[in-house]
């Protein structure tokens, strides 16, 4: 199995730490003010005049308008489910974007640097951090994700076509000795046959040689330094993640 150069992360903190948030929106409805003449007459949300008198003073009757509905807030719509896999212009890098209702998570690798982003999609903006001031902003748009990764005060740009399985993004926990190893990958199918792949693998503060995953069977099992890993694709660890 053919093994990926050495690579260098960005900083200890590969895998970002777990307490990066996604801000919520919350809307609160309008209130709902109407004004009432008498018992007998309906509820009107518009303003009302005093009710004319007939000959005998008894108040005359009248049509009075219903009462009009609050409009309802409504949150931004957010996507349920997308994944989008392409090439960093300029780098020669690979990015890989996943979305689950909303949530999102990133990983970009050039087999010499690589990083996570997390963070969230809203109306079809995405915006994610990194490690330090790292971060990831697309438009999603037509089936692609269009936008920028700025990573060592170096920006890129970057169009990621949606992808299905078995292209996107995979990963990988174990403890060695003590340590923790943690291994991504970026799997993307060729149009014309057979995968490109890149990927990076850190023993707690040690980078390591990454071996390849089985293109057709992603989530096959391999060894990495010695050790047995069993990769994920992103719905086995996007939870743990966001």
């Amino acid at each position: 199995m053919s093994r990926l150069g050495p690579v260098i992360t960005l900083a200890a903190g590969v895998v970002l730490a777990a307490g990066l948030g996604v801000a919520s929106i919350n809307a609160a409805p309008a209130a709902d003010n109407t004004a009432a003449n008498t018992a007998a007459e309906a509820p009107s949300t518009e303003e009302t005049t005093p009710a004319r008198q007939n000959a005998t003073g008894s108040p005359a009757t009248g049509n009075t308008a219903e009462p009009s509905a609050a409009p309802s807030p409504t949150e931004p719509k957010k996507i349920a489910k997308a994944d989008y896999g392409g090439r960093v212009k300029g780098n020669g890098g690979l990015i890989a974007i996943s979305i689950r209702n909303g949530k999102a998570i990133g990983y970009f690798c050039d087999g010499r640097t690589e990083a996570w982003f997390k963070g969230k999609e809203s109306a079809g903006e995405l915006s994610l951090a990194g490690f330090g001031s790292a971060k990831v902003t697309a438009a999603l748009a037509g089936g692609k994700a269009r936008g920028t990764v700025a990573l060592g005060g170096k920006t890129w740009s970057f169009v990621a076509p949606t992808v299905v399985k078995p292209s996107g993004l995979y990963r990988a926990t174990a403890i060695v000795r003590g340590a923790k190893l943690r291994a991504g990958w970026i799997v993307l199918k060729n149009p014309q046959g057979g995968f490109t792949q890149v990927g990076a693998a850190v023993l707690g503060e040690e980078q390591l040689d990454i071996p390849r995953l089985d293109g057709e069977r992603p989530t096959t099992p391999l060894t990495v330094d010695d050790t047995t890993v069993y990769p994920k694709d992103v719905d086995g660890f996007i939870e743990e993640m966001s």
